[in-house]
């Protein structure tokens, strides 16, 4: 039972890393990076487009990679994770609240939104099968007077 445990809590982390990482990556703009924690026909659909999803790591690169420049900082919250009972197929849900700027110290917008999961196991690695994206709130941040 003790081993059971300590590999749904590794499993837990690794997922939470993934996430974590695709937030970064994002950020960077390491793209290449970003589409290789997808599998191979994996699945992405943006929190503002959620009705348009990205099918394949190919094309999931090739629409990030199209997208204007921009500053953006995504955080992460609220992550839970649902572990299958095969322990190679997880689902997972976070939180995601979006500062975007076309530049430094330009106009910031703010979205809020979320993320349903579902991600496998492949080898030693998790990689996302399908990232569903949600749009619950969006609008612009003001400098204070």
């Amino acid at each position: 039972m003790e081993r059971a445990l300590l590999d749904e809590l590794l499993a837990e982390r690794a997922i939470t890393r993934l996430i974590h990482q695709f937030i970064r990556l994002n950020d960077s703009g390491d793209y290449e990076a970003l589409a290789s924690l997808f599998t191979p026909d994996g699945r992405f659909a943006r929190p503002t487009t959620p009705d348009q999803p990205i099918i394949g790591r190919v094309a999931i690169l090739a629409s990030f990679k199209a997208r204007p420049p921009r500053l953006t900082r995504h955080l992460a919250a609220n992550i839970e994770i649902d572990l299958l009972p095969d322990g190679q197929a997880a689902q997972a849900r976070s939180q995601i609240i979006l500062f975007t700027s076309p530049v430094a110290g330009g106009p910031v917008s703010l979205l809020v939104g979320g993320f349903d999961d579902e991600l496998v196991r492949q080898g030693e690695d998790w990689l996302f099968r399908s990232r569903q994206g949600s749009l619950l709130m969006k609008g612009g941040l003001q400098d204070a007077p």
